[in-house]
């Protein structure tokens, strides 16, 4: 990964020594992140349900984001069709599907209203299942025993949206054949320099970036397979730091499209946001048919589609600078499990760490169990 920072924040000692104690009193779900953490699953038991070719995963919010993001990160690996439920939509193709051999249901709880909808509506008698959810009284505790499904346990230190490196995620990634122990990186990150000092140096900048009022992270995504990488980047960040009237609102923008739309307003309107530049370098060279370049647009000939893609991202961060506007970018060398679980512990540190600082409690979501509570008197 190569990493280019906001801006370059001398007095970063605050967030440094942050980190050193976050890093001697680790939380518990940190475990989750190491090549030694103990899965609720064995190896041996979930062999059977690696024949499988359709499957489909039901869940909301992190119980499922982790996983899609490395299905379709990884999806050139991949060599199974996996479908994700997660959401409330009667018209969704899904509920005609019937080639699932295998449902994967995961709720932390084991009572997501969603979850629960969407597990009744397309479960049949005859699919094999997994379910994972915390070892107490649920639905999904339940219903695994009428299915006489295979159930695991989520455990309960672990948050849904910081859950990726956990059973939660690692057991979809086993199911789609890659290889899980690559994916933890955790241990040799925390001893490489400049990992912790980008980490360090990122941190400090977006602090110093909230505490002039800028407070939409806008990231400028040039890669579509990790379009929903960022849709789990978007939960940890909204639900981590959303509270005490503080946070950071996260955009996904699809680039260079977005160009044509909302770039505008991104060079020319209110200074209120900071960018992300996001690609990943490893991808198929498509190129331009010669045949098809006239003289006027030749400096197209022989260019392959990633080239100009490329060159449209650094013409970009050139404007950014010369109208100083703040960004970081992002250039993944790989595609890979590495890579990949370089950055979910990128994201979870900077997380944990931006929580810490801004004095919020990066591990719960108090206001929307309002909404659930309410959601369950209306339709009772």
């Amino acid at each position: 990964m190569i990493f280019k920072n906001f801006l370059n924040i001398k007095n970063n000692k605050i967030i440094k020594k942050d980190l050193s104690n976050l890093l001697k009193n680790q939380p518990q779900l940190f475990e989750t992140l190491k090549p030694n953490y103990k899965y609720s699953y064995s190896k041996k038991i979930i062999s059977k349900y690696k024949k499988f070719f359709n499957i489909r995963i039901i869940g909301m919010g992190g119980s499922v984001l982790g996983a899609e993001a490395i299905y379709h990160f990884l999806k050139n690996k991949v060599k199974k069709k996996l479908t994700f439920v997660n959401n409330l939509n009667s018209n969704a193709d899904y509920f005609k599907d019937k080639n699932i051999n295998l449902n994967l249901v995961i709720s932390k709880s084991g009572n997501t209203l969603e979850t629960i909808a969407n597990a009744s509506a397309l479960i049949k008698s005859k699919d094999s299942n997994i379910i994972i959810t915390e070892d107490k009284d649920s639905y999904l505790n339940d219903l695994a025993i009428k299915l006489k499904a295979e159930i695991f346990e989520h455990k309960n230190y672990v948050g849904g949206r910081y859950s990726v490196l956990s059973e939660v995620g690692m057991l979809p990634a086993e199911l789609m054949n890659l290889s899980e122990g690559k994916f933890k990186q955790f241990n040799s990150l925390i001893k490489n320099k400049t990992f912790i000092n980008n980490l360090v140096n990122n941190v400090a900048a977006t602090l110093n970036l909230i505490k002039n009022g800028k407070y939409t992270s806008v990231i400028l995504n040039y890669d579509e397979q990790s379009e929903n990488l960022f849709k789990w980047y978007q939960q940890l960040i909204a639900e981590s730091l959303g509270k005490k009237s503080k946070g950071l609102l996260p955009v996904i923008s699809s680039m260079p499209k977005d160009n044509h739309s909302l770039m505008q307003l991104y060079l020319d309107g209110p200074k209120k946001s900071f960018y992300t530049f996001f690609n990943v370098l490893d991808n198929k060279h498509v190129k331009v048919n010669n045949k098809n370049i006239f003289i006027r647009q030749k400096y197209l000939k022989n260019k392959s589609i990633e080239q100009i893609k490329q060159s449209q991202m650094l013409a970009t961060e050139k404007v950014f600078k010369i109208k100083k506007i703040p960004f970081r970018s992002f250039r993944i060398l790989k595609r890979n499990e590495k890579s990949l679980g370089e950055l979910f512990c990128f994201f979870i540190l900077e997380t944990v760490l931006l929580g810490r600082a801004l004095n919020v409690n990066p591990f719960d979501q108090p206001s929307v169990e309002l909404i659930k509570q309410e959601t369950k008197k209306i339709l009772i």
